[in-house]
């Protein structure tokens, strides 16, 4: 049975059908899937980023920054135990100015005394002017967000539903780090006023290296099936153009890419490859040369029934697992990410790669934190405001809104 019986109708419609419901004006409603970031709005998402980094290393930027949105109140719904997301979340509200508040232990709410989830969340709208939620339970930010729907239909409250991870379904905000770090990196310093590009010396040795998302080959290794941000982040690369995609991982059913993703990967046009190893050939050459970047997760146990932990326990990981002589073997500018966290037993990438300049995971966790910052201003719609104090205290620096990097 449904858990959420009188939403199933809605639930049950393509995932076109569902976007709609989250846009207003052509402008994010809710952010509830990756496949609502298109490259439109990422090309906004990761400009305003930019613009907060930059104003947030000036003392007059940053009070510019404060004054955004001091107005405003979030709640930090988190139920799921979460470390990064809800800190960079945080620091996103405490940069804009925006007051933050918290549930992350529901024994501690109402919910001990039977309230529903969704009337919780109902509850939380009435003091808050978003809602910020990580859940166990799939496609409850999703019913929140229909609910809220059905409040402004009827003049009552509404606010912005942020889906910061739901079950394994989907995890769209980290969909958006990622592709924040992946597109500057990929900007090969093209964009910077203060140092040169390094794109020329790199097509020396790479001819067909190009700016921006399009034309790479990108692989990810570990947990693939029950992994949401190997989801949101493939679901969003799957719109640029002439992209493979490399699915690492161990022997079980469990960890495999499911059916429904391959499908809409390929659907999309992306080519998909599977290997049950990193030293794997494709067409006669290593992958590892091959990859523009390599996305490592670790093999998240805690989803594992008792039979499931036997089976992969005797797996043998270390076909799957990072190590100096592979990384030599990558492509010299291919970053490295991870989601976080990394299993510090298995060790799916050893500390002794952190300092190989392809480790992009830690910069990538503080990219969160100025991607939400962006979300958070796109929700709100004071993007005008964010980009005349940019402009104000950095004339210079202005990029065209064509900029190639985020092609």
């Amino acid at each position: 049975m449904s858990e959420f019986p009188e939403f199933q109708n809605l639930l049950n419609r393509t995932p076109e059908e569902r976007d709609q419901e989250f846009q207003r004006h052509g402008r994010l409603k809710h952010l509830i899937f990756g496949s609502q970031l298109t490259t439109e709005l990422l090309d906004r998402l990761c400009r305003s980023a930019d613009m907060i980094r930059r104003l947030a290393r000036d003392r007059e930027g940053n009070a510019e920054l404060r004054n955004l949105l001091p107005n405003r109140r979030a709640m930090l719904y988190f139920t799921q135990p979460s470390t990064r997301t809800f800190l960079s979340f945080m620091a996103a509200c405490q940069i804009l100015g925006i007051t933050c508040n918290e549930v992350r232990d529901p024994k501690m709410s109402s919910e001990v005394k039977r309230e529903s989830r969704t009337d919780s969340v109902r509850m939380f709208s009435s003091y808050f002017d978003v809602i910020i939620m990580r859940s166990q339970m799939a496609n409850l930010a999703e019913v929140c967000a229909y609910m809220m729907n059905d409040l402004e239909g009827t003049d009552r409250r509404s606010v912005p539903i942020i889906n910061a991870g739901a079950g394994s379904d989907e995890h769209p905000t980290q969909a958006l780090l990622d592709m924040y770090t992946i597109l500057r990196t990929f900007d090969f310093d093209e964009s910077s006023m203060s140092r040169p590009s390094r794109l020329g010396s790199l097509q020396k040795e790479y001819p067909d290296l190009t700016t921006g998302a399009a034309n790479k080959v990108y692989a990810f290794c570990g947990d693939i099936k029950r992994g949401r941000t190997v989801r949101s982040l493939a679901t969003v690369l799957s719109q640029y153009r002439n992209v493979t995609m490399y699915f690492i991982t161990p022997p079980h059913d469990q960890l495999r890419i499911d059916d429904d993703l391959r499908s809409l990967l390929e659907t999309a046009g992306v080519t998909v490859k599977e290997f049950e190893s990193l030293d794997e050939v494709d067409d006669g050459q290593p992958i590892l040369e091959k990859i523009d970047c390599l996305y490592m997760t670790r093999i998240q146990r805690e989803h594992n029934s008792d039979a499931t932990e036997a089976e992969i326990a005797s797996i043998d990981l270390s076909p799957f697992k990072l190590s100096v002589e592979r990384v030599a073997k990558m492509k010299s500018f291919a970053p490295i990410l991870h989601p976080f966290p990394r299993d510090s037993i298995v060790g799916e990438i050893p500390t002794e790669i952190d300092s190989d300049p392809r480790a992009m995971y830690f910069r990538q966790a503080r990219n969160g934190m100025w991607a939400r910052a962006a979300l958070l201003v796109h929700l709100f719609d004071v993007n005008e405001a964010l980009m005349d104090a940019h402009v104000r205290l950095f004339p210079a620096a202005v990029r065209s809104a064509s900029s190639p990097s985020r092609r």
